[in-house]
């Protein structure tokens, strides 16, 4: 089974800050095991080209615990799929109800990454986003990095962000240099 969707970039949404709210909201029935979310990715960043998905992570007593609650995430409305590619994550996804009688694909809303509390993946995920809001210069060029990779990846959302790696790991040994060290 392939997680991977059509690449639909589209310019900032104001809202998307408060979208997120309401999805970490829908979260609540999960603390614990959840004890805190961020919103990231570019829907996080102002004035940034995103894909229309909110991205969240979120931190967990224990990945043992997470697990242990993986009826209550499905429960929500959230596809559970593991680990999908990164140690120690649990990878969720929010799509949108299926039209009535509609063959055509679901809406993805949202991605969600759950981590154990100390994971290196948190502070990964939050310096970025927030380096790059810091950042105008390095956000347009990401911006720039996006549009080039979508034109070749037009239609496997996997296939695009495994390119987009290599810009995002240059910008994130500055933004884990520049990134407070307090612990997330």
């Amino acid at each position: 089974m392939t997680l991977a969707i059509a690449v639909h970039l589209v310019e900032h949404d104001p809202l998307w800050g408060e979208r997120a709210q309401s999805l970490m909201a829908m979260l609540a029935p999960l603390n614990p095991p959840l004890l805190r979310l961020y919103h990231v990715g570019s829907t996080a960043i102002p004035g940034i080209l995103a894909k229309p998905v909110i991205d969240i992570v979120g931190v967990a007593s224990s990945m043992a615990a997470l697990d242990a609650a993986a009826d209550d995430v499905r429960a929500l409305g959230l596809g559970w799929h593991g680990e999908f590619g990164v140690d120690g994550r649990r990878f969720c996804t929010l799509d949108a109800p299926a039209a009535a009688g509609a063959d055509a694909p679901r809406e993805r809303i949202a991605n969600f990454h759950f981590y154990a509390t100390g994971s290196r993946h948190i502070k990964l995920q939050v310096a970025f986003r927030d380096y790059l809001r810091a950042h105008g210069d390095v956000a347009a060029a990401y911006a720039d990095e996006k549009r080039r990779i979508r034109a070749l990846h037009p239609d496997d959302s996997v296939a695009y962000s495994a390119e987009k790696g290599p810009f995002i790991r240059a910008v994130l040994d500055k933004a884990l240099a520049w990134h407070s060290d307090d612990p997330l």
